[in-house]
């Protein structure tokens, strides 16, 4: 870098450099490949010209091998027909999920995302075979967490399903739908059923609401993908080795349960427990002057709102629930921080509002979210080919001797 050239970079200078947006400059920044201090003068942050000009060179096309672009959040890791995100909403195969949750269920949305016409997926016959050793494991496993338990269940179910491992489209989409009634079936410690799966978690959970089943279907459909996400890049990893689409499940589940991915929504429902008997003002500017964050608020990609959750957080108000959580506590918090809430949050708002079990918010985020995960894991199976991305090396240079111990 000549001496002439700044020590360091506004954000908005560092992201016109890289050609990336401000999101993906600051996922650089977690990652420790730039770094960044505040400015002397202002409330900003500043970042070092040395690293962002060092970050540039090492995304030129040319010295970098191409395995290594599956680390660049601005580029994707690979093709799929299956969804895609927008700042209109996330598409399932040309379908805005927004529109479709207006009127749909979540079998209408597997479906179009399973891109199956020609069989029937949730027929009222095309139910999941429980065996003995899966009922003695959700048995025995009743008071454990759902997805703990639901894993459990599905690490047996291939065994039990003698289509488990069909190589046909349509096979494949009839095993989906049996997945999807058995996860569902685990999560609310119930038989599988053909009944429409919002009106079973609906019955299950909040059978006295009026408007229980249809904010819950509206989720369902709004949950159900989100393109390639943590969850779904480990699916279609797990799929890639050739597993059945029941142990690709198990994988999505697990990645699920992370603070930063579906467990989110639970960390968010505890900032809506705290707000019940508090005043939304003081709070905030407490909260913003401590310099802590709000779970269920900003988006890498919506930079003006998750469009999911104001669907959903409408919806809400318009069936009643409370007007400090559907309006105040978003405007307030988006005023004080600029950032918009997300859909962990109105997840959180349903349960509250519904009054559905601690928790619940997880459970109906994996319910719905399977759907997307076989659509994604028969996707790679169709495709073949095993991912393997490279990663970049940052430890010794080799050929250096090992250290001497003790001298």
């Amino acid at each position: 870098m000549k001496k002439s050239d700044p020590l360091y970079l506004s954000a908005r200078e560092a992201a016109a450099e890289l050609a990336i947006s401000p999101a993906s400059l600051y996922a650089y920044v977690s990652r420790g490949l730039i770094r960044s201090e505040p400015s002397p003068d202002t409330r900003s942050h500043r970042y070092r010209a040395e690293d962002i000009r060092g970050l540039k060179q090492r995304r030129a096309p040319s010295p970098e091998p191409k395995g290594m672009r599956s680390f660049d959040a601005e580029l994707p890791v690979l093709d799929s027909a299956v969804s895609t995100i927008t700042e209109a909403g996330p598409i399932y195969r040309g379908v805005n999920c927004v529109d479709l949750a207006a009127t749909d269920a979540l079998e209408h949305a597997a479906t179009l995302l399973w891109d199956v016409t020609g069989v029937d997926p949730f027929a009222a016959d095309n139910l999941p075979q429980v065996s003995v050793e899966m009922r003695a494991i959700a048995d025995a496993a009743r008071r454990a967490a759902p997805i703990d338990r639901t894993i459990a269940v599905l690490a047996l179910a291939a065994s039990a399903d003698p289509g488990a491992f069909t190589r046909a489209h349509d096979g494949r989409a009839m095993v989906g739908g049996r997945i999807v009634r058995l996860v569902l079936a685990t999560m609310l410690n119930c038989e599988p059923s053909a009944e429409p799966m919002h009106l079973q978690i609906a019955k299950a959970w909040a059978g006295e609401h009026k408007h229980a089943a249809d904010l819950i279907r509206r989720t369902l459909v709004l949950l159900a993908d989100h393109e390639l996400n943590a969850s779904a890049f480990t699916v279609r990893c797990a799929a890639s080795t050739g597993l059945n689409l029941y142990d690709a499940v198990i994988a999505g589940l697990a990645a699920l349960k992370g603070p930063k991915h579906g467990g989110a929504g639970v960390l968010a429902s505890r900032l809506v427990k705290t707000l019940i008997d508090t005043d939304v003002a003081p709070f905030i500017r407490e909260r913003v002057a401590l310099g802590e964050r709000f779970p269920g608020f900003g988006h890498g990609v919506y930079k003006r709102g998750d469009p999911r959750a104001i669907s959903l957080l409408e919806a809400l108000a318009r069936a009643g629930a409370p007007r400090k959580f559907t309006k105040e506590v978003p405007e307030r918090i988006a005023e004080a921080t600029g950032e918009f809430v997300n859909i962990d949050y109105v997840l959180a708002v349903l349960v509250h509002s519904l009054r559905l079990p601690a928790g619940s918010e997880l459970t109906i985020f994996a319910i719905a979210r399977t759907v997307g995960w076989i659509a994604h894991a028969s996707e790679q199976l169709q495709q073949g080919g095993l991912i393997r991305p490279r990663a970049r090396y940052v430890g010794p240079i080799p050929g250096r001797g090992a250290a001497i111990v003790g001298g």
